[in-house]
């Protein structure tokens, strides 16, 4: 019998994959739109400023997640099996979504 977890990560894992597709499309969009009136000499972009600050996000980001943060520490407390049901769960969602 399937326990809570594999549920609560099937359902996070198909909406977190849903969310992503979507985000993607939108910022797709917006740079196809930015690209469209750089194109029409409507707007002026500095790529390579783009480029660093896209790279200085992601820095950020990898910062964010290597630190000790609570959700590290929320985790640990779940035990090993609803941890481990959920995560199979999240996999099976996010390959499905």
């Amino acid at each position: 019998m399937v326990g809570g977890g594999f549920f609560g990560g099937l359902l996070l894992g198909y909406a977190l994959k849903k969310v992503a597709k979507l985000m993607a499309v939108v910022v797709g969009l917006f740079i196809a739109g930015l690209t469209y009136l750089q194109y029409q000499q409507i707007a002026s972009i500095n790529w390579d400023e783009v480029e660093g600050s896209i790279t200085g996000l992601t820095g950020v980001t990898i910062n964010i997640l290597n630190e000790n943060s609570i959700s590290t520490q929320m985790m640990s407390n779940f035990g090993i099996p609803l941890t481990s049901s959920m995560a199979s769960g999240f996999t099976v969602g996010f390959l499905k979504g």
